[in-house]
């Protein structure tokens, strides 16, 4: 071979080092990012999840269903228990009553 082959030669040798290189770096720096990436998806989707829980708790609150709901939970249920209880207790039940 004479000397013009003899640089062809390294310089495609020098440059297919370099792209080897080059790839091999860029190959772990997407891997990285990657990763980092996934981190970031998940961490979305705990905060979506989280902002899902406040609009229906918020939801329950300010609406008229829920305000409801919650009025009858808390006020109605313990005077009805208290009135079956009575009822019971006195010996009137649902077939005395009619």
């Amino acid at each position: 071979m004479n000397t013009a082959e003899w640089i062809l030669v390294v310089i495609l040798s020098v440059t297919l080092f370099i792209f080897l290189v080059v790839g091999i770096v860029l190959m772990i720096r997407i891997i990285g990012v990657t990763s980092e990436a996934k981190k970031v998806v998940i961490r979305g989707q705990d905060i979506a999840d989280n902002a899902n829980d406040v609009v229906s708790n918020v939801k329950g609150m300010t609406s008229i269903g829920g305000t409801v709901e919650m009025l009858v939970d808390k006020y109605i249920n313990p005077k009805l228990k208290e009135t079956l209880k009575e009822r019971k207790e006195n010996g009137r039940g649902k077939s005395e009553e009619k």
